[in-house]
C-alpha cells in the first residue's frame, strides 16, 4: 500500500503538529519573496475523483475543540519557540542530518507495518532503505537510499488496522498529538511502544538520553511542518482540519 503521507509519528510528548502539518491551506512565506505552497492543500484531497468523507463522526466535539485550542497554545508558547531556538543554533546541514536520522528510525515502523499488511515488496524496499542509510549513510544522517531510487513511504499501525478492516471510530483530538481517531490513537501508541522497545534493545539509553532523544525528535518534526494554527484562511478551521484528516486517512488506507 503506497502512500504520500506527510504526517509523521513522533514521540508522544511533543508531536502536536505531526498530524496537522498536512492540513495547511495557506501558503507560507519564507525569507524575502519565497513562497512555499501548502504541503497538503484542500484541492489535493477534495478532488472531483475522490469520494471524500461528507460527515465525520465527532461525538466528543466539546472535548475535541477544547484540546484543539490547548494544542494551539502549546504550539504557540512551547513548540514554535523551541523550533526557532533549534534553527538558530543548528546549521542547515546539521538540521538535514538530524531529520534524516529520525526518518531512518521512522522507516523501521513503516517496515514493520508493511509486513503486517503483507506488502512484501514495499517491506523489502523499506528494509533496504534502512540498511543502506544505517551503514553507508552513517547511522542514517545521510540519506543515500533515496539516491538509489529506494522510495520512502510512511505507514503506521492505524493504517494497518484500517487495512485489516477496522473502522476509524470517533474522531479524536489528542492533547498535544492533534487530530486523530480512536483507531489511529491506538495505532500511535502501538507504534511508539514498538519503536521504544527496539531502541532500548539496540541502544539501552539512560533516562536523560531518552528525554533528549524525544525532545529533539519532536522539535525536528515540527521544524519541517509549515502549518500554523488559525492561519488556514477559514473561520471554520476545526471543521476543515477534521475533514481533511479523516479524508486523508481514508485515501491512505484505500491505496
Amino acid at each position: 500500500m503506497k502512500t504520500t503521507s506527510i504526517f509523521r509519528t513522533s514521540l508522544w510528548a511533543l508531536t502536536a503538529a505531526l498530524t496537522l502539518g498536512g492540513c495547511s491551506t495557506k501558503p507560507v512565506q519564507v525569507g524575502e519573496g519565497e513562497i512555499i505552497e501548502p504541503v497538503y492543500p484542500t484541492e489535493r484531497v477534495l478532488k472531483e475523483d475522490i469520494d471524500y468523507v461528507a460527515e465525520v463522526y465527532d461525538p466528543w466535539t466539546g472535548f475535541n475543540r477544547t484540546m484543539y485550542r490547548f494544542n494551539y497554545q502549546f504550539d504557540r508558547f512551547v513548540f514554535l519557540p523551541a523550533v526557532t531556538g533549534y534553527q538558530w543554533v543548528t546549521p542547515e546541514l546539521g538540521q538535514t542530518g538530524i531529520n534524516n536520522f529520525f526518518n531512518n528510525w521512522r522507516d523501521v515502523t513503516t517496515f514493520i507495518n508493511y509486513i503486517l499488511q503483507l506488502e512484501g515488496d514495499l517491506a523489502l524496499e523499506t528494509f533496504s532503505r534502512v540498511a543502506w542509510n544505517t551503514t553507508a549513510g552513517l547511522l542514517g544522517f545521510i540519506d543515500v537510499a533515496s539516491g538509489m531510487d529506494l522510495s520512502r513511504h510512511e505507514e503506521d499501525f492505524g493504517q494497518t488496522l484500517g487495512v485489516w478492516g477496522l473502522g476509524p471510530g470517533p474522531y479524536l483530538v489528542l492533547p498535544i498529538l492533534g487530530p486523530s481517531s480512536l483507531r489511529d490513537g491506538i495505532g500511535k501508541g502501538v507504534d511508539m511502544y514498538t519503536i521504544g522497545l527496539i531502541r532500548h534493545a539496540i541502544l539501552d539509553p539512560e533516562v536523560y538520553q531518552q528525554v533528549i532523544w524525544g525532545v529533539l525528535d519532536a522539535v525536528d518534526t515540527r521544524a519541517n511542518i509549515p502549518f500554523r494554527y488559525f492561519e488556514t484562511g477559514t473561520p471554520f478551521e476545526y471543521e476543515t482540519v477534521r475533514l481533511l484528516y479523516t479524508t486523508k486517512r481514508e485515501i491512505e488506507i484505500g491505496k
